[in-house]
């Protein structure tokens, strides 16, 4: 088995130096790689397939790439889709012709790769030239063409918990040979803790801050308040515009219309702790409170966009405070979404029934030949009624006369507007009879 991991160490990162060598030594993904699961069954047996490894960034993506490579001893290279082109894919290519055994190219980020890239690989994995192994953040289903998922297995990497980052930690710290345990530092075990929370799920990173603390420490002990300072502007996982992205402000959206104020409170800071816009987020929060409030609590409308009004008069951080209080509100607020269906509903009438005529009796009549045409003849003014309401009335195309779009729900000032209408529909089939 060839060693992929030899060679001079010294000026290799922490976390470089730490890579498991042995998918025992691969924590965090034991769905994937313990006793008995598929990956890790292929990877012994040496039945290999092309695969995509789908995952947050420091979950080992890339060590299990080269524990491919090594289990199997084949030939590994990489390329980065954030800086190769067609011909670096060539010359990739080039090289697993000329290597008489089996040549496995990983691709990191690959999602980053054109349409015409992707496919540049689809007969090489085809003819079985190479073994393809694509690494990235975003989901395959939208990033990845179906050819290229087609001829592959996609596997999900998790975020590495708090614990498996702690034995993560450990093991750098005694390592004697590529690790810290040269140094004979002591890590103290809330010190561990803090940094396997900073690390948020990314075992790299974790390495990182220990690394950087091993170089500032004062003495031979890595204490919280070292681990803290490093590790304080260590923000959490939020790709703006990927995955976790649209689902966390997926599931701010639904805690609101869940009414969970708790919840909805908690991915609102998720989402501004991880530096996303609190512009988006007020833009979203309006949404919601004509979406899912409508008009059972129009307060809430008011509200928000006072919210986003603050925000943009304070500032950060204060004005997100403004922004908390808008999100709150709605969450407890009546929810409705009886407005957004009708608006859903008109608005595909309008579509489909193509450009029928305004009724005579409700068209304007600015001049006398408008009047002569009989432009504005017959209107009722619904001031000068009974009730301010002209019953029997009808403000329809002649084709969809009688539709009728918002039934308001039995929840908040709802309540209310449906007893008004009922009144109003009682007067007009009265009228009508």
């Amino acid at each position: 088995m060839s060693d992929l991991f030899s060679g001079d160490n010294a000026f290799k990162p922490l976390a470089d130096r730490m890579r498991p060598r042995d998918l025992d030594q691969v924590f965090g993904q034991a769905h994937l790689l313990g006793p008995g699961k598929p990956l890790r069954q292929a990877i012994e047996s040496n039945k290999l397939h092309s695969m995509i490894l789908w995952g947050p960034p420091g979950t080992g993506k890339t060590t299990i790439a080269r524990l491919i490579a090594q289990y199997s001893d084949a030939r590994f290279i990489t390329l980065s889709a954030v800086l190769a082109g067609v011909k670096d894919i060539r010359e990739a290519i080039a090289q697993a012709r000329q290597f008489p055994g089996l040549t496995v190219l990983f691709i990191d980020e690959v999602h980053r790769f054109n349409k015409a890239q992707q496919d540049a690989f689809l007969p090489h994995i085809e003819d079985g030239t190479i073994l393809f192994v694509g690494a990235t953040t975003e989901n395959p289903s939208f990033e990845l063409n179906n050819a290229l998922l087609s001829r592959t297995r996609t596997y999900v990497l998790k975020p590495v918990s708090s614990d498996d980052i702690e034995r993560v930690l450990q093991r750098a710290i005694e390592d004697r040979e590529t690790g810290l345990g040269q140094l004979e530092l002591g890590l103290d075990d809330e010190a561990r803790q803090l940094l396997a929370q900073a690390a948020d799920g990314d075992a790299r990173r974790a390495l990182t801050f220990l690394e950087i603390a091993s170089d500032l420490v004062e003495g031979q002990r890595i204490d919280t308040e070292l681990v803290a300072e490093i590790s304080s502007q260590g923000l959490r996982r939020f790709d703006k515009g990927g995955d976790l992205f649209y689902e966390q402000i997926s599931a701010l959206h639904k805690a609101v219309r869940g009414s969970d104020p708790d919840a909805a409170l908690y991915w609102f800071c998720r989402m501004i702790d991880g530096g996303c816009d609190p512009t988006y987020i007020a833009r979203r929060v309006v949404r919601m409170a004509v979406e899912d409030i409508g008009l059972a609590d129009p307060r809430g409308l008011e509200l928000c966009l006072q919210g986003w009004q603050t925000f943009e008069r304070l500032g950060s951080p204060e004005g997100e405070l403004a922004l908390a209080q808008g999100v709150v509100y709605l969450a407890c607020a009546a929810k409705s979404n009886a407005l957004y269906k009708a608006y859903g509903a008109a608005l595909q009438d309008a579509r489909d029934s193509g450009s029928l005529e305004v009724p005579m009796h409700i068209r304007n009549a600015p001049t006398r030949f408008m009047q002569e045409q009989g432009y504005g003849e017959g209107y009722r003014y619904a001031h000068d009624e009974a009730e301010g309401f002209a019953a029997g009335e009808n403000y329809f195309p002649e084709a969809l006369q009688g539709r009728r779009y918002y039934e308001p729900v039995e929840r908040g000032l709802e309540i209310r507007i449906a007893e008004k209408l009922a009144h109003l529909r009682k007067l007009n089939e009265e009228a009508g009879s």
